[in-house]
C-alpha cells in the first residue's frame, strides 16, 4: 500500500510554525514511505477564507521546501460533492434542520440543569430535533436561517457501535464513542457543509490512508469515524502529535503574528533556520 499522508490548511490567516510542524511530520512520513503528499486548501468557510491567505499558504511551503504532489483538492471547488452526502443522510432520516441561534442555545443551555456536555464543551440540547414538519415547513417559508445537524442517536443506532474503532500510530486502536458529542452541525448558511463532514470525505476521495494532525483534533476523530461508517468510508489511520507552544506555554494561532512564517521570513529567518525551530531535520 502506497502511504498518502495530506496538509490541509484553511486560507483564514497566514501559516506559524504549527502548521510547519504539521505539514512537515506528514510530508516526511510520505517521503520516507516512497509515498505521496497532498496538499488540500479547506476553503468552506466563505466569510473567512481570503484569496492573499490562499497564495501565502502556496509561497510559505515552496519558500521552506516542503512540496506537495498535485493536484491541489480546493473544498470550494466540490460544494456539489458535499450536498450529495448531505442528501444521503436526509435520505436516512439523520439529519435535521435547526432553526436555534447561537445566542438561544447558549441561553437554553444556562436555564438546563440537565443540558448533555460533550468532550468539546456543552452539547447542543436538541430543541429542534423532534419539531413537527408542519413547524418546519412553517418556519422554511418564513426563510428562517436553519443549520443541519446529525441526529446523533439516530446515527449511532445504525452502526455498529462495538466496531467503531480507528488507529492511533504507536497506541493501537481506539474505541470511539461520539454519543456525547451531540447534535453536531454538518452544514450552515455561511458554510455549505462542515469541517467534520468535508475532512472526512476529502480524506477517502483522495485515497489518503495515514491522517497525521494536531492532537487538539483527536476528539473530533470520533465524530469522522462515525461518519465514515454512516457513509461507507474507508478509515485511515491517524497520529495527534503534540502541539507549538509560545514562550510562555500556550498554544500557538493566527492571531500570533511573530509566529506567521511571512513574518519570520519578513525578519530575515532562513527556511532550515524555521524548519529548526520544530526541530524537523
Amino acid at each position: 500500500m502506497v502511504t498518502i499522508t495530506r496538509f490541509a490548511p484553511s486560507p483564514t490567516g497566514f501559516l506559524h510554525l504549527g502548521h510547519v510542524y504539521s505539514a512537515s511530520l506528514a510530508r516526511r512520513r510520505a517521503r520516507e514511505d516512497g509515498g505521496k503528499f497532498l496538499l488540500r486548501i479547506e476553503d468552506i468557510d466563505v466569510t473567512r477564507c481570503r484569496p492573499e491567505f490562499e497564495e501565502a499558504i502556496y509561497e510559505d511551503l515552496a519558500w521552506l521546501g516542503l512540496d506537495w504532489d498535485a493536484p491541489v483538492r480546493r473544498q470550494s471547488d466540490h460544494l456539489d460533492d458535499y450536498a450529495a452526502l448531505l442528501e444521503k443522510l436526509s435520505d436516512r432520516d439523520l439529519i435535521y434542520p435547526c432553526f436555534c441561534t447561537r445566542k438561544e442555545i447558549a441561553a437554553e443551555i444556562a436555564r438546563s440543569n440537565t443540558a448533555p456536555h460533550g468532550p468539546e464543551g456543552p452539547a447542543y440540547p436538541g430543541t429542534c430535533r423532534n419539531m413537527t414538519d408542519a413547524e418546519r415547513q412553517s418556519r422554511f417559508a418564513r426563510g428562517d436561517a436553519y443549520a443541519l445537524r446529525l441526529n446523533m442517536v439516530n446515527a449511532v443506532a445504525s452502526v455498529d457501535l462495538a466496531a467503531l474503532r480507528f488507529e492511533e500510530i504507536g497506541k493501537g486502536f481506539i474505541l470511539c464513542d461520539p454519543l456525547p458529542f451531540g447534535d453536531i452541525v454538518l452544514a450552515r448558511k455561511e458554510t455549505p457543509a462542515s469541517y467534520h463532514l468535508t475532512v472526512t470525505f476529502d480524506d477517502a476521495i483522495q485515497n489518503v490512508n495515514h491522517v497525521i494532525r494536531g492532537q487538539d483534533l483527536f476528539p473530533s476523530t470520533h465524530i469522522h469515524r462515525l461518519l465514515q461508517a454512516l457513509l461507507d468510508l474507508p478509515t485511515p489511520a491517524y497520529f495527534h502529535h503534540g502541539l507549538i507552544s509560545d514562550n510562555k506555554g500556550r498554544r500557538l494561532s493566527k492571531r500570533d503574528k511573530d509566529a506567521t512564517i511571512k513574518s519570520l521570513r519578513e525578519y530575515g529567518y532562513r527556511p532550515e533556520e524555521v524548519l529548526k525551530m520544530v526541530d524537523y531535520g
